[in-house]
């Protein structure tokens, strides 16, 4: 991917060691105008697919090119509500087009997108994918689960430890597409980030394997590029046994 000066990215998905079917995807976007990078800089996001094979390649496509085409066009909205409306029409087109479709009657994603202007982080979610933040070796999760289990731990039915091993530890309670109504978690002012930030957008199949601590110890000693494959390669390593993507972004000084 090009990107400017300033940013370090690099992306990475793998089928993971038991699927047949890759069902994530991600995208990047800058603008090649000067005046339109200033007032927007760039945007990433990653996406989780379900509802089979066809149904959540297709979700997660139709996700991340709709942010893209969304946020980048036309208009006078700043950053984080261009992103707010990006997921509205997400959500939309993967609706529409899952009840226009009866082979993809019931598809949806994970959807987590964040834009970097400046030294401000804005960004938006709907799922159980992630966008990490490491700073000085500490990595710290900016998004909020939406599954059945993070609710389970935040009412305090079940300990953080059960989670892991708990039998609907996969169950969403929300998703792009799956109802016309959407409200995506958004944070309430843009995040400040500092030289030699690192943010990781990344779907279960990675963040699952490994701890937070295991992520912020490879990004702060690789580039991007080669920090990919080594989280990709641990997943894997540790049974893969969900399509894995991540895609990271190293602010320099």
């Amino acid at each position: 991917m090009k990107v400017r000066p300033g940013i370090e990215a690099a992306a990475l998905t793998d089928l993971g060691c038991l699927r047949q079917n890759n069902e994530d995807n991600y995208a990047y976007w800058e603008s090649q105008l000067d005046s339109d990078f200033e007032r927007l800089g760039l945007l990433a996001a990653v996406a989780d697919g379900m509802g089979g094979a066809e149904g959540g390649q297709f979700a997660s496509r139709i996700a991340v090119d709709a942010v893209c085409e969304t946020y980048a066009a036309a208009g006078s909205e700043a950053p984080q509500a261009r992103l707010f409306s990006a997921f509205l029409e997400a959500n939309h087109r993967v609706h529409q087009e899952a009840q226009a479709k009866p082979l993809l009657h019931g598809m949806g994603t994970t959807l987590t997108a964040c834009a970097i202007v400046g030294r401000e982080l804005h960004f938006a979610h709907v799922g159980d994918s992630r966008l990490l933040l490491v700073r000085n070796r500490e990595c710290r999760q900016l998004t909020r689960d939406h599954s059945l289990v993070a609710r389970l731990i935040e009412s305090g039915t079940i300990r953080p430890e059960e989670a892991e091993t708990h039998p609907q530890k996969h169950v969403l309670t929300a998703a792009i597409g799956v109802v016309e109504d959407l409200q995506p978690d958004v944070p309430a002012s843009p995040v400040p980030l500092e030289a030699e930030d690192v943010l990781v957008l990344c779907t279960d199949g990675l963040w699952g394997q490994m701890t937070l601590g295991e992520i912020a110890e490879i990004v702060s000693k690789a580039s991007p590029q080669e920090a990919c494959k080594t989280l990709v390669q641990l997943a894997k390593d540790r049974g893969g046994p969900d399509n894995i993507t991540v895609q990271i972004l190293h602010l320099s000084a």
